[in-house]
């Protein structure tokens, strides 16, 4: 069959592994059974950890071998990079931007992608998130982070209802609804889109990767969607090694992240008061609870806080 002749390709699925094959089994295993009413591929991109990772997997879908390439990357360059590695590979209209701790409930990838397909102003558009329990689980946010993102963690003791007249990380209506940013769990991005604005930010390697990226595409006119009739359960935390409360190494990348975040998308005097807001945040965190795990982490991140704080320099925002 010539090239030209080849069915269109409608989604690329891009999945990123650290040691997480095991996972990216049952990731697959759910897309070949609740797929269907699209053309897609999948692109498996290992970030320096398993170089067999390829063969594993062909073990467990001999049939499905010809929907799935595989990157074997020479060191670890982060999510969002190596995110990007596979984008190079890419053939589909519409991107999708996997976590390998994901199971697709039902046939979210094509309610995704036609919804992109029939919508203009959607740039990029998000399913509701379930925890491995199938309560609801962190899907967005319906507000870029900022001053009024900080002051809302700060003043957490008000309703959201208040503030935002609804839950702010999972849509319990039945209709699609626009928001700040899409976790980068379950992310659907136009590609010609990406092909205008540019896709990860190498600055970040890993957290608030998505958040910038989701802002890069609402400042360029397009719109963020989460659609709640598309839905992925979210084993959160399973991709990434350590103690499930405290990780030093996972607190300082948020940190770092953080900053970077706030040093792209804002003018040097709203990043400083958010930062101020975010610095009350966390004292206040650390005064009101006992001593305890929780409370050392809030210490390990105010040490981090102020290092990223000092160390980044600032940017002209365009």
């Amino acid at each position: 069959m010539s090239q030209s002749n080849l069915p269109r390709i409608d989604v690329s699925v891009i999945i990123v592994n650290y040691n997480t094959t095991e996972l990216i089994i049952k990731c697959l295993d759910s897309i070949f059974i609740h797929t269907e009413g699209i053309n897609y591929e999948i692109i498996i991109v290992d970030n320096a950890s398993e170089p067999d990772f390829g063969k594993r997997i062909l073990n467990e879908f001999p049939i499905q071998k010809e929907k799935m390439l595989f990157l074997h990357l020479q060191e670890n360059i982060g999510f969002g990079r190596a995110n990007n590695k596979g984008l190079e590979l890419s053939s589909g209209r519409n991107i999708f931007f996997l976590n390998p701790d994901t199971v697709v409930i039902n046939n979210a990838i094509s309610i995704l992608s036609k919804f992109l397909d029939n919508n203009k102003e959607a740039g990029a558009c998000g399913g509701n998130l379930l925890t491995e329990n199938m309560t609801p689980n962190l899907s967005f946010r319906r507000i870029l982070p900022g001053i009024r993102w900080e002051l809302n963690e700060l003043l957490n003791c008000i309703p959201q209802k208040i503030i935002y007249g609804q839950r702010y990380y999972y849509e319990s209506a039945n209709k699609a609804s626009e928001v700040g940013y899409i976790t980068g769990a379950d992310l659907m991005i136009k590609k010609e889109i990406i092909n205008k604005i540019g896709s990860f930010a190498p600055d970040f390697f890993m957290y608030y990767e998505e958040t910038d990226l989701c802002a890069r595409i609402k400042k360029n006119g397009w719109k963020i969607y989460c659609v709640p009739q598309a839905y992925i359960q979210h084993l959160d935390g399973k991709s990434f090694k350590g103690s499930p409360v405290i990780n030093k190494f996972k607190i300082e990348i948020q940190e770092q992240s953080r900053a970077t975040y706030y040093n792209l998308n804002t003018s040097k005097s709203k990043h400083f008061i958010a930062d101020m807001i975010y610095g009350l945040y966390l004292i206040t965190r650390m005064k009101l609870l006992p001593e305890g795990t929780k409370k050392e982490c809030y210490r390990i991140r105010k040490q981090f806080f102020h290092k990223y704080r000092r160390t980044l320099p600032s940017k002209k925002i365009q």
